[in-house]
């Protein structure tokens, strides 16, 4: 067999630590739809409050280190009664960091919905939040699917921060391993195919559901 003994040992140690970045980054990527839905939705909100309030989130998020965003986050949650947690504070971080990337690329592609459109829907009597639901979110959410797979590319590969807060993701795990084995090409080409193992199913799926897009 091709790996070091030691590095075979640790092999169980990276598929947790792959589980664990799996599980964060799905998790982290719901979150990020939602915020980035609500952050699109307020930024083009009649009134200036909403307004306001969604352009100070994507500002925050952008405009300041996503480490300082997780040790707020970590630090904040013993105050909620949520301690020791260091997977939903890396879940919350990531996801509403991501979430301001999102509002803005769905924000671009609200283009597409012509006048039209929002015209017919207030003939029908929809409120500007049904109006949104279903007319013109589908079509935002659609239009912004590659951007959308790009963005969550970017956000698996953000879980390494979680390690700061002492989770024991793919590439902490990796690290462990390479500290009792000293062999870091093989552990670290591991790490790589375990990214890779979460990455190229997103991008197909993507693509898959891009050519149905294209052909409804």
């Amino acid at each position: 067999m091709w790996l070091d003994a030691q590095v075979s040992a640790g092999l169980p140690e990276l598929a947790k630590g792959l589980l664990v970045t799996l599980e964060l980054t799905v998790l982290a990527a719901l979150l990020s739809l939602l915020l980035g839905q609500a952050g699109c939705y307020l930024q083009l909100h009649r009134r200036l409050l909403p307004r306001l309030l969604g352009r100070l989130y994507i500002s925050l998020m952008r405009g300041t280190p996503a480490i300082v965003q997780l040790f707020v986050v970590f630090f904040t949650l013993p105050l909620l009664g949520l301690g020791g947690q260091p997977l939903l504070a890396a879940v919350i971080t990531i996801g509403m960091n991501s979430g301001a990337y999102v509002a803005e690329i769905l924000r671009v592609n609200r283009r597409l919905v012509t006048a039209g459109q929002l015209e017919a829907c207030r003939t029908l009597g929809l409120s500007r939040f049904l109006t949104w639901w279903y007319v013109v979110n589908p079509q935002v959410l659609r239009a912004s699917l590659p951007m959308l797979v790009n963005e969550f590319t970017i956000l698996l590969k953000t879980t390494p921060l979680a390690s700061v807060v002492a989770l024991t993701e793919l590439t902490y795990a990796g690290q462990i391993v390479i500290a009792r084995s000293y062999e870091a090409t093989q552990v670290l080409l591991l790490v790589a195919v375990g990214y890779l193992l979460i990455a190229l199913p997103m991008i197909g799926l993507a693509r898959y559901l891009e050519g149905k897009g294209r052909w409804a």
